[in-house]
């Protein structure tokens, strides 16, 4: 299944995409895509569902992030060996675990406010996990059946913030907007293998982010496994699983957002995203 949220920020509502790609409004199923509606059981009851018979979302209607209600947005850095090789950094024994605020999350096609202050708001693919079922305490062989789904999430980075203000990345990460995610959570019994989908990001049509979930340095067992060793992972928790080379830090001169931009990216199966570029308000 493909499940989504639209509607106005802060009212969005759940629905699906049918097999014509059409998107149908879940309202008389459930409240949300969120917590237990993300456990198996409840995912079963929505295959059930005869999408030609629930109301059809008019196509211009917003899409909101993909999930509500995140407890946790929890993000690896990192973890693909040929993005640490451009940012000249040596790839690390265990994951790289920080959070974004989920004051940052917005929808797959919301604008991108550029910061006040920013000098290097940079973009970055990468493959999101929403979690299903909670895990503490999990083996890397028993990871995965704790999966949700998948998404599309732009781990957008202000690189100033980030590595030269002194304290942890959370403050390059968190900006408002800096956290598009969706358009669809896609479950995973849609996605075969999570460490063979392609990604890529451009800018203005520029392909700058070319790459594959093959070359994570950690995959994405071996990460919900380690997580869950120092946390307990909950339903509906994001985690952002770390981008590919071809980030703005790692161009030759170094390149950033500017209002007025606009980006699109996508992985292979989950969707695409684009989104436009503008100062802060």
């Amino acid at each position: 299944m493909k499940l989504l949220r639209f509607g106005d920020r802060g009212v969005e509502r759940p629905g699906m995409v049918d097999a014509d790609g059409i998107i149908r409004d879940l309202s008389s199923v459930i409240e949300d895509v969120a917590g237990d509606v993300l456990g198996d059981e409840q995912l079963e009851r929505l295959r059930a569902v005869d999408a030609s018979t629930l109301p059809i979302v008019p196509a211009e209607t917003r899409i909101g992030a993909c999930v509500g209600q995140v407890g946790k947005f929890i993000c690896i850095g990192l973890n693909y060996s040929d993005h640490a090789a451009e940012a000249g950094m040596a790839l690390p024994d265990e994951p790289v675990v920080f959070f974004k605020a989920t004051s940052a999350i917005s929808g797959p096609y919301d604008d991108v406010e550029i910061p006040r202050g920013s000098v290097k708001t940079d973009w970055e693919v990468e493959l999101g996990v929403v979690i299903g079922k909670a895990a503490k305490y999990v083996s890397r062989e028993d990871a995965l059946s704790h999966v949700a789904g998948y998404c599309v999430v732009n781990d957008l980075s202000e690189r100033d913030f980030q590595l030269h203000r002194s304290g942890q990345w959370v403050k390059g990460k968190s900006c408002d907007t800096f956290g598009p995610i969706g358009p669809w959570l896609v479950t995973r019994d849609e996605v075969e293998d999570p460490q063979n989908l392609d990604m890529h990001l451009e800018v203005n049509g520029r392909r700058y982010q070319d790459g594959s979930t093959s070359t994570m340095h950690f995959d994405v067992a071996t990460v919900i496994s380690h997580l869950s060793q120092f946390m307990s992972l909950q339903p509906g928790d994001v985690i952002s699983t770390g981008t590919p080379p071809g980030v703005g830090m790692g161009q030759k001169p170094e390149t950033y957002l500017k209002a007025g931009d606009r980006v699109t990216l996508g992985i292979s199966g989950l969707g695409e995203q684009s989104q436009n570029v503008r100062p802060s308000e």
